[in-house]
């Protein structure tokens, strides 16, 4: 299904406004291998904040059944003000919204529904199969852009994971193995 020229409006809008040094995105990211949900647009800064943006043109299209895959630290709905004056009173209280390349309402971060591990890799496959259609297009220096960039996230998933090991260590130390998280919180 071809995308509508406001639907392409909007990735560019969303796009231009979170696109800066140090921050990863890729559109169409599917979550988990195999998996069901895809958010429309992904993003991943320096710091391994993950923000999710899913893309509504019309009413039908926001009250549609379609699953909106808000799982990120920070998630966001991206739309006309003609649709955010229509549902404004029917956005959930933690959720953002970008208006073109405006940040209308503030989103309040979450604890991501799925691992941190999950997301990158989501990202890490997503950059990968848009790297296989830039190469088969031909613009191999965009490519070499796009694999330097997949190898980074890999190094940056890499450290997370040795640091979540090293907290994981000191909070054994500290509390032993039996702890619950009230009683280290």
């Amino acid at each position: 299904m071809a995308k509508t020229e406001e639907t392409v409006r909007l990735e560019t809008d969303i796009y231009t406004a979170t696109k800066k040094l140090g921050i990863y995105c890729c559109y169409e990211v599917t979550i988990g291998i195999g998996g069901n949900e895809r958010v429309d647009y992904m993003t991943l800064d320096s710091k391994g904040i993950f923000r999710c943006y899913e893309i509504k043109v019309s009413v039908s299209d926001f009250r549609s059944k379609a699953k909106n895959s808000f799982c990120g630290h920070y998630n966001y709905y991206v739309m006309t003000d003609e649709l955010y004056q229509k549902v404004k009173d029917e956005i959930p209280k933690h959720v953002g919204v970008y208006i073109g390349t405006q940040s209308k309402k503030r989103a309040i971060r979450q604890i991501p529904l799925v691992s941190e591990d999950v997301l990158m890799m989501s990202l890490l496959r997503s950059l990968s199969r848009e790297a296989d259609k830039l190469y088969k297009s031909g613009r191999s220096s965009y490519v070499d852009t796009m694999n330097a960039t997949v190898r980074r996230l890999q190094r940056d998933l890499e450290h997370s994971r040795g640091l979540f090991r090293d907290l994981q260590r000191d909070v054994i130390t500290k509390y032993g193995r039996n702890w619950h998280k009230e009683e280290v919180l």
